[in-house]
């Protein structure tokens, strides 16, 4: 076969390739689908965690089982994607509500990592596996896997709006997506809400959720600011963690003031990020009422004890917390989500209608398939019921057929050409005979245990019990008002068995303030070595060793607390710092290379540091250069070009 050449622009290749690849990466891996809110990652390692029967009653499994199986037959892009998906789905701080029931080093609050997948192991949580996976076969799509040796489910008939209850976050080719989770109970509200009025406002459906639900629960500190970001599907939301104050019970005892919950964008290494950033605070003096620092933080929850000096200011406090800490910190909103095979941001309104049109879709093909068995089934029992009200003719039948295929054939049809009666009488009657196919096989197949008098009575009520149901299912798909009712009803009870209190609390809190000016004064002396390494003592320190300081280090500034240090290099150029940016230390404590706290690089010698603009109030620098060039400046010059 002679070869083709195909002759294309590069760029228009380069460009449909690309395209192709982001299309792929925003679909298929990094953003949610707006019908299940679950990337592909997530459905498959449900969908064989349902196959490999590992439902919430019954053993754990190794995760590594999990994720070869899930990897084998429809995850071909490694195994740590998997296992990293197992892990965040059973973690109950990142998860509304966690779908995998964990066993083992799972990781933890604090930045933890899990084990590896051949020591853990793990199994369904009973809310996945009744609200995610139920109803499997009678609901959704099954589409072909990556090499069409298998079926997955195209979406997991979920009967919740996961895309809020458990948020999402991604990132693909050009967008993201960052969608908060929200309480289960308030989010079925809300979906109630919506099913008896479409047209229902974002503030009237913020009345049954009124904001998100964080697992790390913490404090919304800007609560006028949400019904925008759900109107909009995008914004930002002030998050703050949460104090309590434990006074002491003796004289002896210190007042404490604990940490008990943290913003929910703090997860992972944040809280070992907070103590240091705490313990700085406290080095510095800006936390100057803080005595003590410990972690106390186990599996119950977070606990960060601060002990206080007696009468400590404990509002002052917290509003440095907020202001020089993670502790105050912003979440940013983006919800984006797959709809109809395209991304797009939705408000809180269109999160619903894309859930409640999916919901239709399941609960209409659920009950198309349960009718569709109870007709077939109401067919046997009416051929059951007439067969046995002429039992006799149908013995005769059967006695005089030589096989099966003639018996079926004059049952269906009336055809008694190969039937030979060993009673004359019935042939006229057994020409009547239109039992259909379906009833023609039960008859064929029924025991004869069921012409017993008490067994004829429990067909018959089997039987009125197969017209109530196709009753039921076929009004249900004859209304949309019945449809909503039976929705509704399966939420109330979703609700019921699984919803719990909320733990983020909603306020539009003031601002945190906090003036650095205000800072008690204090005398303090800046000193630098000859390495670099500067550090402030208090001043009685230096006083007590006032000979060894002054021996040892290169440069000893007497400052106050509030002053700014300023320091000229031989090339001429000055640099600040606040002195309440440089950390205090010991006598022996080795101090801060002073490139950290400036724009000073280090390498070019300082020929003068100062401090204070009143101890050099109307004093003049003179400047000299290499070049014997020679010039006076006031230092009120200084002041206005610098800020000093």
């Amino acid at each position: 076969m002679p070869e083709k050449i195909v002759r294309t622009e590069y760029s228009e290749e380069m460009q449909r390739s690309y395209m192709n690849y982001s299309m792929s990466v925003i679909t298929a891996r990094a953003i949610p689908d707006a019908r299940d809110g679950l990337k592909p990652v997530q459905r498959r390692v449900l969908y064989d965690m349902s196959e490999l029967r590992l439902d919430h009653d019954k053993p754990h499994r190794k995760s590594a089982r999990i994720v070869g199986d899930t990897m084998g037959k429809y995850h071909p892009h490694g195994d740590s994607s998997i296992y990293e998906t197992l892990v965040v789905m059973s973690q109950e701080f990142k998860k509304g509500m966690a779908l995998v029931d964990g066993h083992g080093n799972f990781g933890s609050i604090e930045g933890d990592g899990a084990a590896a997948m051949r020591y853990t192991e793990a199994r369904l949580e009973k809310f996945a596996q009744e609200v995610y996976l139920k109803d499997l076969d009678k609901t959704v799509n099954f589409i072909p896997n990556y090499d069409e040796t298998e079926k997955e489910p195209e979406v997991l008939p979920v009967r919740v709006p996961n895309l809020l209850i458990n948020g999402a976050e991604g990132i693909a080719v050009g967008m993201s997506t960052s969608i908060p989770p929200h309480n289960l109970g308030e989010v079925i509200d809300v979906v109630r809400t919506y099913i008896d009025d479409p047209q229902a406002s974002v503030a009237q459906l913020m009345e049954y959720m009124p904001g998100p639900d964080f697992p790390t629960g913490g404090i919304i500190a800007n609560k006028s600011d949400l019904p925008g970001i759900y109107e909009t599907g995008v914004g930002k939301i002030k998050l703050r963690g949460r104090f309590e104050v434990e006074l002491g019970k003796r004289k002896a005892d210190k007042d404490k003031l604990i940490i008990s919950e943290i913003p929910y964008t703090m997860i992972g290494a944040g809280i070992n990020k907070l103590l240091v950033d705490i313990a700085d605070l406290v080095e510095s003096k800006k936390l100057s009422d803080v005595v003590d620092i410990s972690n106390q933080s186990n599996k119950e929850g977070i606990r960060i004890v601060l002990e206080l000096r007696k009468d400590a200011d404990i509002d002052k406090i917290k509003n440095i917390l907020y202001k020089k800490t993670k502790l105050e910190d912003t979440f940013g909103v983006n919800m984006l989500a797959i709809v109809d095979g395209r991304p797009e941001t939705l408000g809180l309104r269109g999160i619903l209608k894309n859930f409640l049109n999916f919901q239709y879709q399941n609960t209409e093909r659920k009950y198309n398939v349960l009718l569709q068995k109870e007709l077939d089934k109401r067919e046997v029992q009416e051929g059951l019921m007439k067969a046995c009200d002429c039992i006799d003719l149908i013995i005769a039948v059967l006695r005089g057929s030589k096989n099966l295929k003639d018996a079926k054939a004059c049952l269906t049809s009336g055809d008694v050409t190969n039937i030979q009666f060993k009673t004359p009488g019935f042939e006229e009657d057994a020409k009547k005979l239109h039992f259909t196919e379906r009833q023609a096989s039960a008859i064929l197949e029924m025991r004869l245990y069921k012409l017993i008098g008490l067994e004829i009575l429990a067909l018959e009520k089997e039987h009125k019990e197969t017209l109530r149901k196709i009753a039921e299912y076929s009004k249900i798909l004859g209304s949309r008002a019945e449809m909503n009712r039976v929705i509704k009803e399966d939420l109330a009870a979703i609700r019921k068995e699984f919803a719990l209190p909320r733990k983020t609390f909603i306020e539009d809190g003031a601002e945190a303030v906090y003036d650095e000016s205000a800072v008690e004064v204090q005398e303090v002396v800046f000193v630098l070595d000859k390495f670099g390494y500067c550090k402030c003592l208090d001043k009685n320190t230096y006083e007590r060793n006032q000979e060894t300081v002054d021996t040892e280090q290169v440069h000893v500034v007497r400052c106050l607390n509030t002053d700014k240090i300023c320091f000229f290099t031989a090339s001429g150029s000055m640099y600040q710092i606040k002195v309440l940016d440089i950390p205090a230390g010991k006598l022996r404590d080795k101090g801060t290379p002073i490139e950290n706290l400036s724009k000073f690089d280090g390498t070019r010698d300082t020929i003068l540091f100062l401090s204070g603009w009143e101890n050099m109030k109307g004093r003049i620098f003179v400047f000299a250069t290499r070049m014997a060039m020679v010039k006076q400046v006031p230092l009120r010059n200084l002041r206005q070009t610098t800020g000093w």
